[in-house]
């Protein structure tokens, strides 16, 4: 039996790439009855992705989300809600250390070790259309990065843990997402991320909402581990989603992959009308 109804305060926080998205396509049709009757119960849907802010506000357009808060970047960038205009941050807060400042730090490592890497910068919008599957116009928004970097490894395991340890030297970490590597401030996650915002809501509404997260990849870990009820998405990842707090109760784990294992995952937790 589902545990929870769309008549309760819940707050829907999803990955995009591999989970509401299908990883090849990008399409996310399977998941429209449901992004039709969170909206309809006036249940926020918050994307959650490694893409940049430029990205998302066209797929909340596209979704019917426009206006909504989202995470961008994996949590280096938080987008507040359009309604939320007396906040100090208003309209979009970035955490720590910004984009072009990574990657000097990136590249003076790449220097100094020759390691086989590719950024987003290296490249045109033709490349990362290409590694992505995105259309031209998507592909030049994906290089709009903020407080980020996005990484293609060529190089081997060994020394990609160097590479790793040296960027945590500075400050910064390194996380895998469902094809890409991921430089961004230590500071940052989804799930402080998701903390912060799910604080805002309480501020603001005087009440706890109960928190739904959905991903597929190991930069979603630290999301599913902030909220009440987790998906895992069956995904790409060859290293899975490793969760702290595993409970069956609490975790949910799909048979589908992209937006039908998203629809499977909110099949599993909430009751249809």
């Amino acid at each position: 039996m589902p545990q929870l109804s769309l008549n309760d305060a819940l707050l829907v926080v999803t990955d995009l790439d591999g989970t509401l998205l299908d990883p090849h396509t990008h399409e996310w049709e399977a998941a429209q009855s449901w992004l039709t009757q969170l909206v309809k119960h006036q249940i926020p849907v918050v994307l959650s992705s490694s893409k940049t802010s430029a990205e998302i506000i066209t797929m909340q357009q596209e979704m019917g989300l426009t206006g909504l808060p989202f995470i961008a970047e994996n949590g280096a960038v938080i987008q507040l809600d359009e309604s939320w205009s007396d906040a100090p941050h208003f309209p979009r807060m970035r955490c720590g250390t910004d984009h072009e400042a990574i990657l000097i730090v990136i590249e003076k490592l790449r220097q100094q070790h020759g390691y086989k890497l590719f950024s987003f910068d290296d490249v045109d919008d033709k490349n990362i259309a290409d590694w992505t599957g995105l259309s031209p116009k998507m592909a030049a928004l994906a290089r709009l990065l903020e407080a980020s970097q996005t990484l293609i490894w060529r190089d081997t395991d060994e020394r990609l843990a160097a590479f790793e340890k040296q960027l945590n030297e500075t400050g910064l970490v390194l996380q895998e997402g469902g094809r890409f590597w991921h430089v961004l401030d230590a500071q940052c996650s989804k799930g402080e991320a998701i903390n912060w915002l799910k604080s805002q809501y309480q501020q603001r509404e005087g009440k706890r909402r109960v928190t739904l997260g959905l991903g597929d990849g190991p930069n979603d870990a630290s999301l599913l581990d902030n909220v009440d009820y987790a998906v895992v998405v069956k995904g790409l990842s060859r290293h899975g989603v490793i969760l702290k707090h595993d409970d069956p109760q609490r975790v949910y784990r799909t048979q589908a992959a992209g937006p039908e294992g998203w629809r499977e995952g909110l099949d599993h937790f909430i009751g249809r009308e």
